[in-house]
C-alpha cells in the first residue's frame, strides 16, 4: 500500500492526516504570530508510545508517531500519524525533519541512521551516542565494565572456542544472549554444552555469555534526565517474570533497605550521566543473596518497570520522558500510596477485554485498567491494571485478581 514510491507516498498519506495545521502561512502586517506547540516526534507506534499521548495533551506538546501499521497500538488513537518502518532511512528522515525533537518507542532503529539524522542537526533523545548501549548488550557490557559499574561475569563469544572458554569459567552453566534485538525472554538460552548454542553459532553473531546469576529477586532503578543534567530518581521497584515477560511490579521493592535502595538510585544516576541519557532510563538489576547489585540490561524510554508510576506517581514515568526529551523541568516522584502493585494482562481465554474491564472494575472500583488496543494471543502483553494501598499483600491480591479477571473472565483465582 505504501511501497507504491516509498517516501513520496508516505509524505502523502502524513500530510493527509497532519500537515494542514502546519501549512506556512503569509501573516498580515497587523496579525499575531502564532506560536506552535513543540512537535514530539516518537519512533515506534507502540503501547509506550500509546500512553505518552494522554500526558503529551496535558502538557500541550504535539505528539507524532512513526507506526509501521494503522492498527498499531498508537496509531490506533493518534491524530499525528506517519506509517513506515524504523529500519527505513527515507521514511525516519522524511518523519524527523516534520518534528522538533525525535525519541522513541523502542531501540530498534540503526545507530547509522541516528547518527545522519543528528549530522542533519535533528535533536535526537537519547542520543545514538548513549542508546547503542541499549540496543547493543555487548556494547553495554563492555562499556559499564570500563567505567566500573557492577555486571555479572561476561564473555564475547564468536565461536565454539569462545564458549568452551565461557563455559569452564562459569562453571558449565551459562546465559547466553543475542547482542542485539532480544526483549521478553527473547534471544536469551540457558547453555550447559556447545550443542545447545550451536545453531546460534553457525549465525556468525557475536554472542553475550553471562554467569548464571544466583539472584534472589529483579530490580529496577529508574531515573529520568533533561539534556543539561537535571535528574529525577524514581523509588527502586521488584518485579517478577513470567515466562520471561515482566508480569508483576511492586513499587517500593519490598524489604529494600533505606541503604540499598540510596545505592541502586545513585548507580541508575550513574549510569544515566555517564552514558549522556536523554529521556527515561531504566536500569534493571539482579539483587544476590548477599545483598549486592549488578546490572542486568538497560533501556532508555518508558518501560514495563515503570509503568505503575501512572497512578502511583505525583509525576508519571511517561510525563517523565516527554519533559526530559522537551527540555522541560522534571516532576515530582512522590509516590501517592504506600504501597503500588501492577500487574500485566497477560493474553490468555477472553477475547473482549473490555467486557473483562467492566468486570474488574465492578468487583473492584479501586482498581485502575490501561488497555493496548492490541488483538488477544497468548501471553501477548495487552494492558496493565495497577491497585494502590497501605497494606502490600491485599494490594497485591486486588491487583492479581483484577488482571486474571479481565483476560479469563473467572474471578475465583487471585
Amino acid at each position: 500500500m505504501f511501497r507504491a514510491s516509498k517516501t513520496q507516498a508516505r509524505a502523502a498519506h502524513y500530510t493527509s492526516r497532519v500537515s494542514t495545521q502546519h501549512a506556512p502561512t503569509q501573516p498580515s502586517t497587523t496579525e499575531k504570530k502564532t506560536v506552535r506547540p513543540p512537535r514530539i516526534g516518537v519512533i515506534g507506534g507502540g503501547q509506550l508510545a500509546r500512553m505518552m499521548i494522554p500526558v503529551a495533551i496535558e502538557l500541550d506538546l504535539e505528539l507524532h508517531v512513526l507506526a509501521t501499521s494503522p492498527d498499531e497500538s498508537a496509531a490506533r488513537v493518534s491524530p499525528h500519524v506517519m506509517l513506515g518502518h524504523h529500519d527505513d532511512p527515507e521514511a525516519v528522515t522524511a518523519f524527523a525533519r516534520s518534528v522538533d525533537v525525535v525519541t522513541f518507542d523502542h531501540e530498534h532503529v540503526p545507530t547509522g541512521l541516528l547518527h545522519a539524522l543528528e549530522h542533519e542537526g535533528v535533536a535526537v533523545r537519547p542520543g545514538p551516542e548513549a542508546l547503542v548501549y541499549a540496543q547493543d548488550k555487548l556494547a553495554m557490557r563492555a562499556r559499564l565494565t570500563e567505567l566500573g559499574h557492577p555486571c555479572p561475569a561476561w564473555w564475547r563469544v564468536e565461536t565454539e572456542a569462545d564458549l568452551e572458554t565461557a563455559l569452564r569459567k562459569s562453571g558449565g552453566d551459562l546465559i547466553l544472549k543475542t547482542a542485539r534485538g532480544g526483549y521478553d525472554g527473547h534471544g536469551v538460552r540457558r547453555v550447559r554444552a556447545i550443542e545447545d548454542a550451536r545453531d546460534w553459532l553457525e549465525r556468525g553473531e557475536p554472542l553475550l555469555a553471562e554467569e548464571r546469576v544466583p539472584f534472589v529477586r529483579e530490580l529496577s532503578a529508574q531515573v529520568a534526565r533533561r539534556p543539561g543534567g537535571e535528574i529525577a530518581s524514581y523509588p527502586v521497584t521488584e518485579s517478577e517474570q513470567k515466562d520471561g515477560v515482566c508480569f508483576r511490579v511492586s513499587a517500593p521493592a519490598p524489604g529494600l533497605s533505606v541503604e540499598a535502595s540510596t545505592r541502586a538510585r545513585d548507580l541508575a544516576a550513574n549510569i544515566a550521566n555517564d552514558l549522556g541519557v536523554v529521556g527515561m532510563l531504566a536500569v534493571e538489576l539482579f539483587e544476590y543473596p548477599d545483598g549486592r547489585i549488578a546490572v542486568n540490561e538497560l533501556a532508555m524510554r518508558p518501560h514495563n518497570t515503570g509503568h505503575w508510576s501512572m497512578d502511583g506517581c505525583v509525576t508519571s514515568q511517561f510525563e517523565q520522558h516527554l519533559r526530559a526529551v522537551a527540555d522541560l523541568p522534571l516532576g515530582d516522584t512522590t509516590p501517592t500510596s504506600p504501597w503500588t502493585v501492577m500487574v500485566n494482562t497477560l493474553g490468555d481465554t477472553r477475547e473482549n477485554l473490555a467486557e473483562g474491564a467492566r468486570e474488574a472494575l465492578a468487583h473492584d472500583p479501586a482498581i485502575k485498567v490501561h488497555l493496548y488496543g492490541k488483538s488477544v494471543r497468548q501471553g501477548r502483553k495487552l494492558g496493565h491494571v495497577t491497585a494502590l494501598g497501605t497494606d502490600l499483600e491485599q494490594t497485591e491480591r486486588r491487583a492479581r485478581a483484577a488482571a486474571h479477571t479481565i483476560v479469563t473472565g473467572d474471578e475465583s483465582k487471585d
